[in-house]
């Protein structure tokens, strides 16, 4: 099936938050705990219905480590969305949330979708950041918020969906244009699977993609697979860091 429009995503927070597990969640409808820390830009991809208009999502999933950030950073640029993410059971990665909201408003269209979203909630005798907190960080701040857990997969489409509606009606409301370089949306075509929240089939992805192009919206090169390490520089200072289980 064509699908009408591509919407980038880019996937933020701190290092072991859960990103990876989120990501692979939602691209491929699975869970494994000893995912690798992500070493520097992960990508994925899967096509949805939204309000009658196939959807194909862009999804980079960036490293959390700050030696990474100034490369994480390009990524930023021309997204349509923004997922914030923290872990309910460790109060420091809540603590970071405003620096990577900073950094997000710093470098996307004052358009750009963000939701602030709190993984691990099935961890509720670990927790340290009440949904309350959460959501009044978000309210204040003008952003979505969900918690949510790649465990289980509680929330985690509806993490992908509501932001996709949210940004489809401003590009039917003419808040974003595909013409916009930075908008974070783009006008395309292509004959593939797709998915819905209903079906929850597994769409491709892709095995290969550039670097981030000028107008900010990366291409991948196929989409012949879900996700892969499209970013992945030299081996971390501490070998261990990228074999043990990151994402969770």
């Amino acid at each position: 099936m064509s699908h009408k429009y591509i919407f980038k995503y880019i996937v933020i927070g701190d290092m072991s938050v859960g990103k990876s597990c989120i990501l692979q969640r939602f691209t491929e409808q699975r869970f494994r705990k000893d995912l690798p820390h992500t070493i520097g830009v992960d990508f994925g991809t899967t096509i949805i219905d939204v309000n009658g208009e196939y959807v194909k999502m862009q999804i980079w999933d960036t490293a959390g480590q700050e030696r990474f950030r100034s490369l994480t950073r390009n990524y930023y640029r021309g997204a349509a969305a923004a997922l914030l993410v923290y872990d309910v059971s460790r109060r420091e990665t809540f603590s970071h949330v405003s620096t990577w909201l900073q950094e997000v408003k710093a470098s996307t269209s004052p358009h750009t979708t963000i939701l602030l979203l709190g993984n691990k909630s099935d961890l509720e005798e670990e927790r340290e950041v009440s949904y309350e907190e959460a959501a009044q960080f978000a309210e204040e701040n003008e952003i979505l918020f969900l918690e949510c857990s790649a465990l289980n997969g509680a929330n985690v489409e509806e993490a992908f969906l509501s932001t996709a509606h949210k940004i489809h009606e401003k590009v039917v409301g003419g808040i974003l244009s595909p013409t916009d370089p930075d908008s974070g949306v783009q006008l395309h075509a292509a004959t593939l699977g797709t998915r819905t929240a209903t079906e929850g089939s597994k769409a491709g992805g892709s095995s290969g993609a550039t670097a981030p192009s000028a107008s900010g919206t990366p291409t991948p090169s196929n989409v012949t697979e879900t996700r892969r390490n499209v970013a992945d520089l030299s081996a971390p200072a501490n070998p261990e860091a990228s074999s043990e289980g990151g994402c969770c």
